[in-house]
């Protein structure tokens, strides 16, 4: 029930958005790239370190490894150094050894983004299993 009232908010939005959209005439003559990255809401409140919206999203079936831009969860956990929001994922049985698309693990993000706790918190883990 809570998915569909949040799913229908979304799209409620979204047709208000396009209604409301404008179509420009311009002509552009510059050749720039622009990269768009689309990240989940669910790794954009981990990477915040927003506890209690990753806590309800996981609470509402939020999936602990579902990749979103080529990174799981616990790899967006690992890479900030939220360590709270990284033993709520371990607990819920996210895969600390997965690779992202680019063939790096959560400790591997941990290690290249010098977050220590984060690192040690999932070295910990994997001695224990």
């Amino acid at each position: 029930m809570k998915k569909t009232i949040i799913i229908s908010a979304i799209a409620l939005c979204f047709s208000v958005v396009t209604v409301n959209a404008k179509s420009l005439n311009s002509v552009v003559n510059d050749n720039t790239l622009v990269s768009v990255f689309k990240v989940s809401p669910f790794c954009v409140s981990i990477a915040k370190g927003d506890f209690e919206t990753v806590k309800k999203l996981l609470d509402l079936g939020a999936d602990v490894n579902q990749k979103s831009n080529g990174m799981t969860p616990v790899m967006y956990a690992a890479k900030y150094n939220r360590t709270e929001i990284l033993k709520l994922l371990i607990s819920k049985g996210a895969n600390l050894k997965a690779k992202s698309d680019k063939g790096m693990t959560a400790a591997d993000y941990a290690k290249l983004h010098g977050a220590t706790d984060a690192q040690a918190i999932i070295e910990d883990t994997l001695d224990k299993k």
